[in-house]
Protein backbone atom coordinates (compact mmCIF):
# COMPACT_ATOMS: atom_id res chain seq x y z
CA UNK A 1 0.00 0.00 0.00
CA UNK A 2 0.86 3.96 -0.07
CA UNK A 3 2.22 5.16 2.81
CA UNK A 4 -0.28 6.88 5.18
CA UNK A 5 0.96 10.79 4.95
CA UNK A 6 0.37 10.48 0.73
CA UNK A 7 -2.96 8.73 1.41
CA UNK A 8 -4.38 11.11 3.57
CA UNK A 9 -3.35 13.98 1.35
CA UNK A 10 -4.82 12.43 -1.79
CA UNK A 11 -7.86 12.13 0.23
CA UNK A 12 -7.55 15.94 1.36
CA UNK A 13 -7.84 14.64 4.75
CA UNK A 14 -6.64 17.73 6.79
CA UNK A 15 -6.62 16.77 10.23
CA UNK A 16 -4.94 13.34 9.70
CA UNK A 17 -2.30 14.85 7.68
CA UNK A 18 -1.95 17.39 10.63
CA UNK A 19 -1.61 14.43 12.99
CA UNK A 20 1.06 12.60 10.66
CA UNK A 21 3.10 15.70 10.24
CA UNK A 22 3.24 15.96 14.59
CA UNK A 23 5.31 13.36 13.72
CA UNK A 24 9.31 13.54 13.67
CA UNK A 25 9.49 10.12 11.63
CA UNK A 26 7.00 10.90 8.67
CA UNK A 27 8.45 10.67 5.42
CA UNK A 28 6.99 13.88 4.27
CA UNK A 29 8.18 13.36 0.62
CA UNK A 30 7.56 10.07 0.64
CA UNK A 31 6.43 8.59 -2.77
CA UNK A 32 3.81 6.22 -4.85
CA UNK A 33 4.14 3.39 -6.94
CA UNK A 34 4.53 6.17 -9.46
CA UNK A 35 6.65 8.51 -7.78
CA UNK A 36 4.07 11.05 -6.55
CA UNK A 37 4.51 12.81 -3.07
CA UNK A 38 1.92 13.90 -0.80
CA UNK A 39 2.22 16.99 -2.14
CA UNK A 40 1.40 16.16 -5.72
CA UNK A 41 -1.37 14.09 -4.56
CA UNK A 42 -2.66 17.16 -3.03
CA UNK A 43 -2.15 19.64 -5.52
CA UNK A 44 -3.21 17.35 -8.25
CA UNK A 45 -6.57 16.80 -6.71
CA UNK A 46 -7.13 20.32 -5.30
CA UNK A 47 -7.03 20.29 -1.46
CA UNK A 48 -5.53 23.56 -0.49
CA UNK A 49 -5.81 23.37 2.87
CA UNK A 50 -3.61 20.00 3.24
CA UNK A 51 -0.99 21.82 0.14
CA UNK A 52 -0.57 24.57 3.04
CA UNK A 53 0.71 21.94 5.43
CA UNK A 54 2.57 20.47 3.30
CA UNK A 55 3.89 23.89 1.97
CA UNK A 56 5.19 24.68 5.69
CA UNK A 57 7.31 21.70 6.26
CA UNK A 58 10.94 23.23 5.91
CA UNK A 59 11.95 19.78 4.30
CA UNK A 60 9.46 19.69 1.89
CA UNK A 61 10.66 18.89 -2.33
CA UNK A 62 8.15 21.02 -3.78
CA UNK A 63 9.68 20.31 -7.45
CA UNK A 64 9.61 16.88 -6.46
CA UNK A 65 9.12 14.92 -10.13
CA UNK A 66 6.94 11.53 -10.33
CA UNK A 67 8.06 8.97 -13.09
CA UNK A 68 6.56 10.62 -16.01
CA UNK A 69 8.40 14.29 -14.76
CA UNK A 70 5.56 15.66 -13.16
CA UNK A 71 6.11 18.04 -10.60
CA UNK A 72 3.30 19.56 -7.96
CA UNK A 73 3.07 22.74 -9.57
CA UNK A 74 2.07 20.61 -13.14
CA UNK A 75 -0.56 18.50 -11.48
CA UNK A 76 -2.35 21.65 -9.98
CA UNK A 77 -2.15 23.36 -13.51
CA UNK A 78 -3.03 20.05 -15.77
CA UNK A 79 -6.40 20.07 -13.21
CA UNK A 80 -7.11 23.84 -12.82
CA UNK A 81 -6.28 24.41 -9.46
CA UNK A 82 -6.22 27.83 -9.08
CA UNK A 83 -5.82 28.19 -5.46
CA UNK A 84 -3.23 25.41 -5.21
CA UNK A 85 -1.16 26.97 -8.08
CA UNK A 86 -0.99 30.36 -6.48
CA UNK A 87 0.01 28.89 -3.13
CA UNK A 88 3.16 27.24 -5.05
CA UNK A 89 3.83 30.02 -7.14
CA UNK A 90 4.12 32.06 -4.13
CA UNK A 91 7.35 30.13 -2.93
CA UNK A 92 11.00 31.35 -4.42
CA UNK A 93 11.85 27.51 -4.94
CA UNK A 94 9.32 26.31 -7.38
CA UNK A 95 10.36 26.07 -10.37
CA UNK A 96 7.56 27.04 -13.16
CA UNK A 97 9.17 25.56 -16.53
CA UNK A 98 10.09 22.21 -15.64
CA UNK A 99 9.24 19.64 -18.23
CA UNK A 100 7.71 16.56 -17.62
CA UNK A 101 8.91 13.23 -19.76
CA UNK A 102 6.95 14.46 -22.88
CA UNK A 103 8.14 18.26 -22.59
CA UNK A 104 4.80 19.89 -21.42
CA UNK A 105 5.24 22.67 -18.36
CA UNK A 106 2.89 23.61 -16.19
CA UNK A 107 1.87 26.43 -18.32
CA UNK A 108 1.19 23.19 -21.39
CA UNK A 109 -0.77 21.42 -19.57
CA UNK A 110 -3.03 24.26 -18.37
CA UNK A 111 -3.06 25.46 -22.22
CA UNK A 112 -4.28 21.80 -23.22
CA UNK A 113 -6.80 21.56 -21.07
CA UNK A 114 -8.15 25.34 -21.37
CA UNK A 115 -7.98 26.45 -17.71
CA UNK A 116 -7.33 30.29 -19.01
CA UNK A 117 -7.33 31.30 -15.18
CA UNK A 118 -4.80 29.02 -14.52
CA UNK A 119 -2.50 30.23 -18.19
CA UNK A 120 -3.15 34.10 -16.65
CA UNK A 121 -1.49 33.07 -13.53
CA UNK A 122 1.65 31.32 -15.02
CA UNK A 123 2.39 33.84 -17.59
Amino acid sequence: GSPPLLEAAKRGHEEIVQLLLAHNDIEVNSKSYYGQTPLSCAAEQGHQSVVQLLLARDDIEVNSESYYGQTPLSCAAEHGHQSVVRLLLARDDVEVNLKSNYEQTPLGYAVERGHLEVVQLLL
